[in-house]
């Protein structure tokens, strides 16, 4: 069976679930982690600190961090756009993607209770990643195997981990105002 093209429903849609999932990230991502170190040590005491330190999040290291995040997922929607759902990138992000809306459910699970993202993973991550696979399923293209799924879930954190400290690293103070304040 010849391969077929899948709509821009699919790959533009990953960009736009993601945009709804970040959204509710973007708004409570930064107070949450506030709130949530001390529960978070009380229940996971053997967490190192400096893991632990990783939960500091200013509002500006979050909006920048996703910032970071959604020059990807533009890239990977408009690969997925340009080849017809076709590209490597689109389907091992569209499969990270997954992958990332079952992590939220399981990192809410972990701490009892809510985490940011929880609300749009199983109403919107979750259902379009299925979705998204099943098209491309549909239209002939293999969305990749439990290869690619492992590989995409070792790179996810390494990428969300990246963006984390490059927002981290464009938001420090530069110059001689920082150095001085220090």
């Amino acid at each position: 069976m010849a391969e077929a093209a899948v709509s821009k429903a699919v790959t533009w849609g990953l960009f736009a679930a993601w945009a709804a999932n970040d959204l509710e990230e973007l708004a409570t991502m930064a107070g949450w982690a506030r709130a949530a170190r001390p529960v978070f040590e009380e229940r996971f005491p053997r967490v190192p600190e400096a893991v632990r330190r990783r939960m500091e999040l200013s509002q500006r290291d979050v909006g920048v961090a996703i910032g970071l995040m959604g020059v990807v997922m533009a890239a990977a929607s408009a690969d997925g756009a340009r080849t017809g759902g076709r590209s490597p990138f689109f389907r091992t992000v569209l499969v990270g993607f997954g992958v990332h809306g079952v992590a939220h459910l399981a990192q809410s699970l972990a701490y009892r209770g809510y985490t940011p993202g929880v609300v749009t993973a199983p109403t919107i991550v979750v259902p379009y990643s299925i979705w998204a696979v099943r098209r491309l399923r549909a239209a002939g293209i293999r969305s990749g195997g439990i290869g690619p799924a492992a590989a995409t879930s070792a790179l996810l954190p390494v990428a969300v981990a990246a963006a984390h400290a490059l927002a981290h690293r464009i938001n420090r103070p530069h110059g001689r105002r920082a150095r001085a304040a220090v």
